[in-house]
């Protein structure tokens, strides 16, 4: 065993988030799993990019993390999006129990919300923008499939901006376990928690929040109160391009249908899952979904950056 742990497992920094962490400037995390489970190549990387391009433009350096050949990453070129999303499926998926196998194998994997909130409090990132959280999977009581999500969410003080939690999971429970462990969960302008695709779920947020300095003034409380854990931000996607409710609620029954069927379980579930609406939607779940990342993007960079529009 090698005890120079701090420097054979440290984080790599793109050049860009070196100088923004350096300098004290801000900084957003992103998770990287969309570049081979999320969607096809090359939208991938076009999304990534853009996601990118958002958050400089709304005062935020980004920081997509991944794993590289065994190495953990907070912040990537282009040249390394482009391999990744290039790479497709053939790179693991990882998660936070994942990390260790991939340092020893020198493999690649891209992050799921979790892992990427612990690389990036690894190097002191405190805002994350993900697309949604993990959860309770439905029929969780027998399966026990619950989201790590949930567990790093209790013990990482990190503001999670989410467009909610997805809808194929069990809602009602989910809140319920971020109730039990503490996690603060708050709504964006809104009291309705969002589900993913659509702006409501049926149930409430515990809390509902209407500027981005009382979204701040939260950053600053989880972090001097010690809380142990993160702050959920639930900002639902623009009206414009939520989905309808029924439509969604179809799709999903159907394809949880599909993926019982097939024996699909475990990490691979999520994916699937996504992949099959995609296709019963026609297509327009992938686009909802792109159109809530560039949003959840934009609130954690005005977030991060204290440039409010308010």
């Amino acid at each position: 065993m090698n005890n120079n742990t701090n420097i054979r497992y440290r984080v790599h920094l793109s050049e860009e988030v070196r100088d923004a962490l350096a300098h004290g400037s801000p900084v957003i995390a992103l998770e990287s799993s969309v570049l081979c489970h999320g969607m096809p190549y090359p939208q991938s990387v076009n999304t990534a990019l853009a996601c990118e391009r958002i958050a400089r433009q709304h005062g935020a350096v980004p920081a997509i993390c991944a794993v590289i050949g065994g190495k953990l990453y907070a912040g990537l070129t282009d040249e390394q999006i482009e391999y990744l999303g290039k790479q497709g499926k053939n790179v693991e998926k990882a998660n936070c129990r994942d990390l260790p196998i991939l340092i020893a194998k020198k493999l690649d994997g891209v992050t799921t919300v979790a892992a990427s909130m612990l690389i990036a409090s690894i190097v002191g990132i405190k805002i994350f923008a993900a697309s949604s959280i993990g959860g309770i999977h439905r029929g969780a009581q027998t399966a026990m499939d619950v989201s790590s999500d949930l567990h790093e969410l209790a013990r990482i003080p990190m503001a999670v901006v989410c467009a909610g939690i997805k809808g194929v999971l069990d809602i009602e429970r989910t809140l319920e376990y971020l109730e039990t462990m503490s996690v603060p969960v708050v709504g964006f302008r809104t009291s309705d928690m969002p589900a993913f695709y659509t702006r409501t779920s049926g149930f409430k947020t515990p809390a509902r929040v209407d500027t981005i300095a009382e979204l701040s003034t939260m950053v600053d409380a989880m972090i001097g109160l010690k809380l142990g854990g993160g702050l959920v931000i639930a900002n639902p996607i623009p009206q414009e391009y939520a989905m309808e409710p029924a439509v969604v609620d179809r799709a999903i029954e159907r394809a949880l249908r599909d993926a019982d069927e097939r024996g699909v379980s475990g990490k691979a579930l999520t994916p699937y899952l996504l992949e099959r609406i995609s296709e019963l939607t026609g297509g327009q779940s992938l686009k909802t979904n792109i159109a809530l990342m560039y949003n959840n993007v934009r609130l954690a960079a005005q977030l991060a950056g204290g440039r409010g529009e308010e």
